[in-house]
């Protein structure tokens, strides 16, 4: 994913996202992914034991420091966490990696504006609306300068609390938005495509070999996603009038069409070379 990540380092900012999911038995992915192109691009994740929920900042810590290992130089990145952080470890490191970042945190987290304590919950709003709060310490251990928002969007049961390095609480918020797409990514590799969530295997190190060939079989339906844009296929596979499917499901059909036709498959995953295979 290097190669991947120097060839994008163009791009304005790169913007990757943190979330966790289940996968298998017993077993958890805690995955960063790059946002491109109003798709997740899989980049590096880590296979741990656990059930349904929110992993430990240690484990994002670990992420972080894999992610900054393949980190183009010079390049400028935003990182959206999406787990209800309540340390203040993962905001040094990213301030350390001169990161700009948007973390979801808890809604009893302890706040400071000069000697006044406050929390979330203290922030009153309503549904469409959203407040921010400028330069406050964040939890007893007085991490600053941060910028706190609470944003309650419309049509959404509960608020969500954010804390962030943005100046701009609009543009922290615009950015945010994005971190939705990872879950379109998981949806594609378990209950919408590869079903990997019914697999029996057991253990970290089986599931994690599991994930590397759904990723890289989701990168290639992608990719024959592309291909079918591009090369007017879609009214082959899906109709002629208009196309309502992404990029995801619009590569499975047209990968059952070439293995019913029997014909050469279009595969790529180098970045330079387009190959067909039969």
């Amino acid at each position: 994913m290097k190669e991947l990540l120097d060839h994008l380092a163009g791009i304005p900012k790169l913007v990757f996202v943190i979330d966790g999911s289940k996968m298998g038995h017993h077993c958890m992915t805690l995955m960063v992914s790059l946002i491109y192109g109003k798709r997740a691009i899989p980049i590096t994740w880590l296979m741990v034991e656990g059930c349904k929920g929110h992993l430990p900042e240690r484990l994002h810590l670990q992420s972080l420091s894999q992610l900054a290992a393949i980190l183009p130089q010079n390049c400028q990145a935003i990182f959206l966490g999406y787990g209800e952080f309540d340390g203040i470890q993962l905001q040094q490191a990213l301030q350390t990696l001169e990161l700009r970042y948007i973390c979801r945190t808890a809604k009893n987290m302890q706040l400071f504006e000069g000697d006044l304590l406050f929390s979330f919950v203290d922030l009153q709003i309503g549904p469409g609306d959203q407040i921010s709060v400028p330069n406050v310490w964040f939890t007893h251990e007085g991490f600053r300068p941060v910028n706190v928002i609470v944003w309650w969007e419309q049509g959404y049961i509960d608020p969500i609390y954010l804390v962030t390095n943005f100046d701009l609480p609009g543009e922290a918020c615009y950015w945010y938005e994005k971190r939705f797409q990872i879950e379109t990514f998981f949806s594609d590799e378990k209950s919408r495509g590869f079903n990997i969530q019914r697999s029996h295997l057991f253990g970290p190190e089986r599931l994690n070999t599991l994930l590397i060939a759904a990723c890289l079989a989701y990168l290639w339906v992608v990719y024959l996603g592309l291909v079918a844009l591009r090369k007017d296929w879609v009214k082959v596979i899906h109709r002629a009038d208009r196309c309502d499917w992404n990029l995801f499901p619009l590569g499975l059909p047209f990968f059952d069409h070439f293995l019913n036709d029997d014909l050469p498959i279009p595969v790529s995953f180098s970045l330079m070379e387009k190959n067909y295979i039969r």
